[in-house]
C-alpha cells in the first residue's frame, strides 16, 4: 500500500500537564491556518493568551466530567484520530457522524513518575495515572499516515519546522518516527505505573513485569566501539549517575556511566565518615575513609596508585578546593560527588576532559529498587542488593574474640566487598583497602591476587611490609574448604569476615583457631556478577 508523504495540517488537538511554550507554539499553528481543539486547563491557558481554541466538549458534546477523568475518550475524537483519509468507508462513517479529521495530536501525559518521586500518597498517585492521553497518543500513531503525533516540545517543534517547510504539511517520514516515539511514550508511562503498582501491593515476582525509560543521551558506542548504545532514565530519579549534573568535560561514554554508578553506589554505603571510592571496571580498586575529603582521597589513592590511574572517584561528601588541587595531580576520567565549592570547580576546570558529575545528594542504601540483566529471550530481574550487617548482626565462630578496631576494620571490608565482582576478597585495616582480589573463578586465587597486589604496592612505595599485615579480610561468600582462609593468613590477616553455611565450616573455623585469627559469620552473601 503506497502512503501519502506530504499530508496538511488542518486541525490540531491539544492537551497538556506541561504548559511550558503553549502560547508560542500554539500561535505559530493558528498563524499556518490551523485549528485548534484543546480541553480543561490547556484550553484556559490559551484563552487567557487570547488564542481561539474549541472545547473539545463542542464536538463531543458531552462536557468533562469525573474531576477531568473523562473528556477525550469518545468517537468523535478518537473517529478523528483514528479515520483513515484514503478509505471511503472510513469517509462515510465520519461523514454519517460528524466527525471532524484530527491531523495534529499534541499531548503530554499526566505526571505519573513526578508524583511518584515526590512522596505523593497512593490516591493522588492513582489520579496522576492518565487514561485519555495514552488512548490518544496510541491511536494518533497507529494512523500515522495521515496524523502527526507529539508527545514533548521536542516533537511539536519538529512538526511546526516541518509545516513551515512544507506549506503547512508534515511528511510521512517525521509522522513515522513520531509514532514510533508516541508508542515508546506510553510504554515507558505503562511500565512506570505497573513497576509501581507491584511495589505497593508487594508483589515481588508479578506475572508480567515491564520496563521503560527516557532517553537522557546518546552514546559514541557501547562498551565496544562496534556496539551502538544510549543512556536513558528509567523511572523516579535515585540521586546518581542518571539524575547527576555534568559540569564540565568530555561526554561521557557508556563505560564511563557503568564505573561512575559502581563508584557512587558503594560511596552512598557510607554515612558517618568522608569516603573516597576509585573504581576502575568496575570494581573498586582503592577505597578509604578519611576525616576530612582529602583525607580520604589520599588513602584510596595509597591504597592502589597504580590501578587508581585512569580512573573513576567518587566521594560522599562536597569536594573543597585542596581535595581538587590533589585531584588533578592524576590522570582520571570522572569524578561523582554530591557537590563541589565553587573554587574546587576552578581548579577541576583546568583539566577541561576531565568530567565532574555533581547529584545533589546521594542514594539511600536502603532504598529498594530493582535491577534487570539481559539473557538470551529474557531479562533477570531481582531487588538490588540492600543487604547489612552491623556489630550486633557478626557471629564469633572463633576461639580468638575480635576486639573493637577488627569488627571495625571487618565491617569496612565487608562492605567494601559487597561491590567487588566475585569471586572476591577483600583486604582493609584502619578504614582502608590493603588488598583487592576480584572476578576470579576460584576464592583462594581472589585472597592471593588480593595479597600480590598488596605486596606490588610495598614494592613500589619501599615500604618494609605490604599493608594487609595485620588487616581484616572479607570473603563475599563462605569458603568451601580452608585453602582461601589460610591464604589469608599467610597474607597477614588476623580476622576474617564470611557469611558461612558451607558443609566444611568446622574444618574452616579449626584452621582459624590453628592460626590464630579471629573470624565472624553474618548469615549473609554478596554475590556480584
Amino acid at each position: 500500500m503506497s502512503l501519502p508523504d506530504l499530508v496538511p495540517v488542518k486541525r490540531a488537538l491539544i492537551s497538556l500537564s506541561e504548559k511550558e511554550g503553549l502560547e508560542d507554539r500554539a500561535r505559530r499553528l493558528v498563524a499556518l491556518g490551523v485549528e485548534i481543539l484543546s480541553t480543561g486547563g490547556t484550553l484556559r491557558a490559551l484563552t487567557k493568551a487570547g488564542i481561539k481554541a474549541r472545547d473539545v466538549s463542542e464536538v463531543t458534546g458531552f462536557p468533562e466530567m469525573m474531576d477531568g477523568r473523562l473528556k477525550t475518550l469518545h468517537p468523535l475524537v478518537h473517529g478523528g484520530l483514528l479515520g483513515r483519509r484514503d478509505l471511503e468507508a472510513d469517509q462515510a462513517s465520519m461523514a454519517a457522524h460528524a466527525i471532524p479529521e484530527i491531523d495534529l495530536l499534541f499531548v503530554n501525559l499526566y505526571p505519573f513518575e513526578a508524583t511518584v518521586a515526590a512522596g505523593e500518597p497512593f490516591a493522588a498517585c492513582i489520579e496522576n495515572i492518565d487514561i485519555g492521553g495514552p488512548a490518544m497518543l496510541r491511536a494518533a500513531a497507529k494512523n500515522h499516515p495521515f496524523v502527526a503525533v507529539c508527545v514533548d516540545n521536542i516533537d511539536a517543534d519538529a512538526v511546526l519546522d516541518a509545516m513551515d517547510e512544507n506549506n503547512g504539511a508534515t511528511p510521512l517520514s517525521l509522522r513515522q518516527a513520531l509514532a514510533a516515539k508516541a508508542y515508546a511514550r506510553t510504554a515507558a508511562y505503562d511500565a512506570a505505573v505497573s513497576g509501581w503498582f507491584a511495589d505497593e501491593l508487594g508483589e515481588r515476582s508479578p506475572g508480567f513485569r515491564a520496563f521503560g525509560g527516557a532517553r537522557l543521551s546518546p552514546l559514541r558506542y557501547g562498551e565496544n566501539p562496534h556496539q551502538n548504545a544510549a543512556f536513558y532514565a528509567a523511572g523516579p530519579g535515585r540521586p546518581g549517575v542518571s539524575a547527576a549534573r555534568v559540569v564540565q568535560g568530555k561526554a561521557l561514554s557508556y563505560n564511563n556511566l557503568a564505573d561512575a554508578d559502581a563508584a557512587f553506589e558503594l560511596a552512598a554505603e557510607f554515612t558517618d565518615e568522608p569516603v573516597c571510592v576509585i573504581v576502575k571496571h568496575a570494581n573498586p580498586c582503592g577505597v578509604a575513609l578519611g576525616r576530612s575529603v582529602r583525607e580520604a582521597w589520599d588513602r584510596a589513592l595509597t591504597a592502589d596508585p597504580i590501578s587508581a590511574f585512569g580512573g573513576i572517584v567518587a566521594f560522599n561528601r562536597e569536594i573543597d578546593a585542596e581535595t581538587a588541587d590533589a585531584l588533578t595531580g592524576l590522570f582520571l576520567e570522572v569524578i561523582i560527588a554530591p557537590a563541589a565549592s565553587e573554587a574546587a570547580l576552578d581548579i577541576l576546570g583546568r583539566k577541561q576532559n576531565l568530567r565532574v558529575m555533581l547529584t545533589g545528594d546521594m542514594p539511600d542504601p536502603d532504598q529498594a529498587s530493582w535491577t534487570a540483566k539481559t539473557v538470551a529471550g529474557g531479562l533477570l530481574v531481582q531487588e538490588r542488593d540492600r543487604g547489612r550487617v552491623g556489630a550486633d548482626d557478626l557471629k564469633t565462630v572463633s576461639s580468638v574474640q575480635p576486639d573493637e578496631n577488627m569488627v571495625r576494620d571487618m565491617l569496612f571490608a565487608w562492605m567494601v566487598c559487597k561491590h567487588v565482582k566475585s569471586n572476591a576478597i577483600v583486604y582493609a585495616k584502619d578504614g582502608m583497602t590493603t588488598g583487592i582480589g576480584m572476578g576470579q573463578t576460584s576464592r583462594v586465587e581472589a585472597a592471593k591476587l588480593a595479597a600480590r597486589k598488596a605486596e606490588e604496592i610495598a614494592s613500589e612505595n619501599g615500604w618494609d611490609q605490604p599493608a594487609t599485615i595485620g588487616s581484616a579480610c572479607a570473603s563475599d561468600a563462605f569458603f568451601p574448604f580452608a585453602d582461601g582462609l589460610l591464604a589469608a593468613v599467610e597474607a597477614g590477616a588476623t580476622s576474617v569476615i564470611q557469611p558461612g553455611g558451607s558443609v566444611r565450616d568446622d574444618d574452616v573455623i579449626k584452621a582459624a583457631d590453628e592460626a590464630g585469627v579471629a573470624m565472624v559469620f553474618t548469615g549473609m552473601r554478596h554475590f556480584r556478577h
